[in-house]
């Protein structure tokens, strides 16, 4: 990684893959700096502006399932592109809404734009040898994850500097839609100057890209019990829809059996890619074959550190605003903080992943610290010094996206072929889990008891995944292989039992 200060070749490749995702995390946290702003000025709820929250992070789920098959299909470098231009549309729409309705549904729609994440890995995957895997998808990572602090810092600027378009209001509208058209832009700029693999690799492909391939009869029936999730998370989205009142019942039951549905039709397309394994017409050898127990354990691991990160950014500066008396300025500042992190903590989790011996160890014991820094944090009163409060902040905040970049250093070297699938799978375990802290904060006392019973929560499922990681993930071999992984013998790097 000598020449990550350079614009050529691989790091060139890099370089314009985290800023594509940094435009959409900009693009999919553009809300949140104007939450107080657009509920004054439409005249919403509590309850309605936690339910906008929500709806942010709900469609992401499907998402990253369909743009993970859509990516081992066609591609990064077509379905970043889309997926850029296509951002324009519902950002336009929101920056237009006039009521609750238009706002959900146009936020619904700009949720999509969050699974931008699993395009890059697979791209960086292509792109970077297995020893320098976990820090340059960590730097993707991180650096593109920024997007959400860089929304916080900058969209109140300029929606403040436009103010005069507005009649002296703030141009919350404005700064909203700019985000949508600048990263249209950027995606025609990105299809024009990347390249899916470097020169002379093939861009390798799964048989089929209706559903995820598995190698032995029981991780058929595993993934089946995995994907349970993916839709019923949905299923409380619409739960807390219809407690809002924006809908009703009926309605209600009806998208539940429509979930119902879709996860049918889903294992329906997961068993026509492994029909000619689970009929006993296809046996893949030893050296072919991965657990997808791994994928699950990784799952899991993205539920705690990305879910709490999603879930914690929307809550933090009430955090301390309510628990330690700090005004909106400070309050925001010091929740900065926690997502500044991410230029450094992600990076050096793929880094620590890197250089030690040991991949699984690092994600373990980054998910332990996690866990702990959320207990840590459940025990802060109004009492501690601001300093400490800010420290706290930061090495809460390392240790989670750290363990983001722990792994999402695993994630590439499970089976080449259907990285994009599995990137999608994991990365989406990480909006269930945003969906279910954030549902289940809704519930809690709008006051720092309940503040404190959130954090609790997050520490006790961080130290619960830490031991499931510590118990059945295995360490990927071959990870730090000098060289690059040949398509013929992509094979080497799959997780032995």
């Amino acid at each position: 990684m000598a020449g990550i200060w350079s614009f050529s070749g691989r790091y060139r490749i890099l370089h314009l893959t985290w800023l594509a995702f940094f435009l959409t995390f900009v693009v999919w946290f553009n809300f949140a700096p104007f939450a107080p702003t657009v509920k004054a000025e439409l005249g919403l709820s509590e309850a309605q502006l936690r339910t906008i929250a929500l709806c942010n992070v709900a469609l992401t789920v499907p998402a990253r399932i369909i743009v993970g098959m859509i990516l081992d299909r066609f591609g990064p470098r077509i379905t970043y592109s889309c997926l850029l231009i296509y951002a324009a549309i519902p950002c336009l729409a929101f920056a237009f809404a006039q009521n609750f309705s238009q706002l959900v549904y146009s936020r619904l729609a700009l949720s999509i734009v969050g699974c931008g994440f699993v395009i890059g890995i697979r791209m960086v995957a292509e792109w970077f040898p297995p020893k320098e895997i976990g820090l340059a998808e960590g730097i993707y990572g991180g650096w593109g994850n920024f997007g959400s602090a860089g929304a916080a810092f900058t969209l109140p600027s300029i929606a403040a500097a436009t103010a005069f378009l507005a009649g002296g209001q703030i141009n919350w509208r404005l700064a909203i839609a700019s985000t949508g058209i600048i990263a249209a832009i950027f995606g025609i700029i990105y299809f024009f100057n990347v390249q899916d693999t470097p020169p002379g690799k093939v861009y390798e492909r799964p048989a089929s890209s209706a559903g995820m391939e598995v190698t032995t009869k029981k991780d058929f029936w595993f993934l089946l019990l995995m994907n349970v999730p993916l839709v019923g998370i949905l299923g409380v989205l619409a739960w807390r829809l219809n407690q809002v009142k924006f809908f009703n019942a009926t309605t209600m039951y009806v998208i539940w059996f429509l979930l119902l549905c879709l996860y049918l039709f889903q294992s329906y397309n997961i068993w026509q890619a492994n029909k000619q394994l689970m009929q006993g017409e296809k046996r893949y050898p030893p050296e072919d074959r991965y657990q997808f127990s791994q994928v699950a354990s990784l799952e899991l691991a993205y539920v705690a550190c990305f879910g709490s990160e999603l879930a914690v950014v929307s809550m933090l500066p009430t955090f301390f605003q309510r628990g330690f008396g700090l005004n909106a300025t400070i309050a925001g500042a010091v929740a900065g903080i926690y997502a500044f992190m991410n230029l450094f903590a992600r990076p050096g989790g793929g880094l620590i992943s890197d250089k030690v011996n040991s991949r699984k160890w690092t994600l373990v014991v980054t998910l332990a610290g996690m866990g702990i820094g959320y207990l840590i944090f459940s025990n802060l009163g109004g009492n501690v010094p601001l300093p400490v409060v800010a420290v706290m902040t930061a090495l809460a905040s390392f240790f989670v996206m750290a363990a983001e970049g722990a792994t999402y250093a695993i994630v590439p070297l499970i089976k080449r072929r259907v990285t994009g699938q599995i990137a999608g799978n994991v990365g989406a375990y990480g909006n269930v889990g945003a969906v279910a802290f954030l549902s289940i904060y809704s519930l809690l006392p709008n006051d720092p008891t309940g503040d404190r019973i959130f954090f609790q929560m997050l520490g006790v499922v961080g130290l619960i995944v830490t031991s499931l990681c510590a118990f059945f993930l295995k360490e990927p071999t071959g990870s730090h292989s000098t060289e690059d992984v040949p398509e013929a013998i992509a094979t080497k790097v799959s997780v032995t039992k």
